[in-house]
């Protein structure tokens, strides 16, 4: 079996946006139901990519390409509760040649309550046809962040 990354830490993050939890997004008990993470990463996702400067989607379409999401994992390490004060926490973690790695921390308080990963994949917009993450995506990309992407 391999070894289990290390938790997310808040300070390894340079961008953060805050997020309260609202009533629609618990179950009985007022924990937030579990896919509601994945909401909360795509939110915290879209608030990177204004961060970086490439809001998306527009500003990768002059490269000829779009991102589409291709897998996500959630550890899930504590609840968040009905109207807890959230930290959504992201970075870039990877590059590959036509991917990249977004590392999502859901925190309450400096506590990590969910630690997400999504893959991105570059693909021409029509075709779908997986394309070079694009150059200066990455760049700007490497100037924002304090953990610099592998």
């Amino acid at each position: 079996m391999a070894e289990r990354e290390p938790p997310a830490v808040l300070s390894d993050f340079v961008m953060t946006t805050p997020l309260r939890v609202r009533w629609a997004e618990c179950d009985m008990q007022g924990i937030v139901f579990n896919p509601n993470y994945l909401v909360y990463a795509d939110v915290a996702m879209t608030e990177y990519m204004r961060a970086v400067g490439y809001p998306y989607p527009e500003t990768l379409l002059p490269f000829g390409v779009d991102v589409f999401a291709v897998s996500s994992t959630v550890d899930f390490r504590a609840s968040a509760l009905f109207d807890d004060e959230l930290t959504l926490a992201v970075r870039t973690q990877r590059f590959g040649r036509t991917s990249f790695l977004f590392r999502i921390g859901v925190f309450r308080g400096e506590d990590l309550l969910a630690d997400v990963k999504t893959t991105y994949v570059c693909a021409t917009p029509e075709e779908r046809k997986a394309a070079p993450v694009p150059e200066a995506f990455k760049a700007a990309v490497t100037a924002f962040e304090r953990v610099k992407p592998e």
